[in-house]
């Protein structure tokens, strides 16, 4: 089973589905017997390089966001102890 097949939201496999859906409208019956399979494999293997690239791209930017939030984190804690020191 795959994703939706919708070329905006697989740019870099918009090609080969197009291929796929070509492949299914030509051969109505042989698509049940293996006539696409091929176009059906070259698919399910650009989806997971595909997901693996935006896995990459999410873990990345969630280190950046985590960093952000530690430094704020830290300051904020820096801040509280210096009003805790000036006002004692």
């Amino acid at each position: 089973m795959h994703p939706p097949l919708t070329l905006h939201r697989h740019p870099m496999c918009a090609e080969i589905i197009e291929e796929f859906q070509k492949c299914h409208l030509d051969h109505p019956i042989g698509k049940f017997f293996g006539e696409c399979t091929e176009l059906k494999i070259k698919l399910d293997r650009c989806f997971r390089q595909e997901k693996s690239i935006k896995r990459k791209a999410n873990f990345e930017q969630s280190k950046k966001l985590k960093e952000r939030l530690q430094a704020m984190r830290k300051e904020a804690a820096e801040k509280s102890s210096e009003e805790k020191f000036m006002g004692a």
